[in-house]
C-alpha cells in the first residue's frame, strides 16, 4: 500500500487515526534520513516503506518543498576564487588557490599544491627565459609533477648552494635542477658552493672567483624565480631545517633576530625586513633586494604552519604570484583582518 495514500482511509476509521498531513511527514522524514544520512537508494528506501520508487521520489521532493531537508552545495572552486580575489587585493600578487580537500595529510596536500604548481608554470616559460630554482621541499615536490614544454635557449639557474657540513647536496639540488631542466629542455647553470659559509670573508672571496662570478652573473639575468617558503614550524619540514644545514646556535640567533622565515635560505622578519641578520651574511642565496627586480617571481606554499613565514615574504614584495593552499590563505586573511 502506498503510504501517501494510506492516511485518508485512516482518517475515516476512528479517533485513533493518524492526521493524513502528519502522517506524510513522517514518511517523508524517514526516508530522507535513509535516504541522505544512511545512503539508501531509493529502492532500497521503497523495499523497507513497502511502497514503490516513485513514491519514494515524491516524499524526497515533499521533505525538500516542506523544509524537513535543506540541501547546502559547498562548492571549494567557488569559495577558493573568492580567496584569490581577496588574496591578490590585500597583498598585489597574483594569488592561485588550491581548494581544500578534507581528511588529506600535510604530505598529501603539499603534494596537490605542488601538482597546481607545476601546470601554472608551465605557459609561463618561454624560450630564453632564465630560470631561477631555489631548491627545497617544496619545489622539490613541484619538479616531480612538470610536463615537457620544449624551449629553445632557456636556462635553469640555482638560486642559493647546498652543500653542508654533513653533504655536499649536490645530488638533493641537482635531481631537482634536472628535472626543471629536462621539462623545458633547458641549461642547466647549478650553484656548487655550500648554502652557507662559515664566516663572511670567505662569501666575499668567494664572490670574486670567476667561476662563481658567472653564476651570479645568470642569476642577475632572471626573468623568473620559482621558489618556496621555508619556515622552522612547518609541519613538512623545510629542507634547510631538516637536512643539517643549521646548528643549534644558528637557530638561537634566528630566534633572537625575529627571523620568521625564508627563500633560498635568506632570511626575514614578519615585517619582510633582512637587514642585519647575521646568517644572511654568511648565506649564498640571492639578495632580496635583487630577486624583488627579476620580473615574475612564483612563489609555492603548502601548510598553515607557515603562514607566519609567508606573510613576511609578502610584506618583502618578493612575489609577484601566489599559489597556496585554502586553509593558509584563509589564515593568511585572518591575521590581516
Amino acid at each position: 500500500m502506498d503510504p501517501t495514500d494510506s492516511g485518508s482511509a485512516a482518517s475515516e476509521a476512528g479517533p485513533r487515526a493518524q492526521n493524513p498531513v502528519t502522517r506524510k511527514h513522517r514518511d517523508a522524514l524517514l526516508a530522507a534520513r535513509l535516504y541522505y544520512l544512511q545512503d539508501l537508494t531509493m529502492e532500497g528506501i521503497a523495499r523497507q516503506l513497502r511502497t514503490s520508487r516513485s513514491t519514494v521520489s515524491r516524499l524526497l521532493a515533499f521533505a525538500r518543498d516542506e523544509g524537513l531537508v535543506q540541501i547546502q552545495i559547498h562548492s571549494p572552486i567557488d569559495s577558493a576564487a573568492e580567496l584569490e580575489t581577496a588574496v591578490s587585493r590585500r597583498f598585489g600578487v597574483q594569488s592561485h588557490v588550491v581548494p581544500q580537500v578534507d581528511h588529506l595529510t600535510e604530505a598529501e596536500t603539499l603534494d596537490r599544491v605542488a601538482m597546481y604548481a607545476a601546470r601554472t608554470l608551465t605557459p609561463l616559460v618561454q624560450s630564453g627565459a632564465v630560470i631561477g630554482i631555489a631548491w627545497g621541499s617544496t619545489l622539490s615536490a613541484m619538479s616531480r609533477h612538470l610536463t615537457r614544454r620544449p624551449t629553445h635557449g632557456a636556462t635553469v639557474v640555482q638560486l642559493n648552494g647546498a652543500a653542508n657540513t654533513q653533504t655536499m647536496g649536490l645530488g638533493y639540488a641537482s635531481e631537482i635542477m634536472r628535472r626543471f631542466a629536462d621539462a623545458f629542455d633547458a641549461d642547466v647553470e647549478e650553484f656548487p658552493v655550500p648554502a652557507f659559509f662559515d664566516r663572511p670573508e670567505t662569501k666575499e672571496w668567494m664572490w670574486r672567483e670567476r667561476s662563481v662570478r658567472r653564476v651570479l652573473d645568470v642569476q642577475d639575468r632572471m626573468t623568473l624565480a620559482v621558489f618556496g617558503i621555508g619556515s622552522a614550524k612547518a609541519d613538512v619540514p623545510s629542507h634547510v631545517y631538516s637536512g643539517g644545514y643549521l646548528d643549534r646556535a644558528d637557530l638561537e640567533s634566528l630566534e633572537a633576530e625575529g627571523v620568521v622565515g625564508d627563500v633560498a635560505t635568506v632570511f626575514y622578519r614578519a615585517d619582510g625586513s633582512s637587514e642585519g641578520i647575521d646568517l644572511n651574511l654568511r648565506g649564498t642565496g640571492p639578495d632580496l633586494a635583487g630577486l624583488r627586480r627579476v620580473p615574475r617571481r612564483l612563489c609555492i606554499v603548502s601548510g598553515i604552519a607557515k603562514s607566519a613565514a609567508l606573510r613576511g615574504a609578502l610584506n618583502a614584495r618578493l612575489a609577484t604570484d601566489l599559489i597556496v593552499d585554502e586553509p593558509t590563505a584563509r589564515d593568511l586573511l585572518a591575521e590581516q583582518a
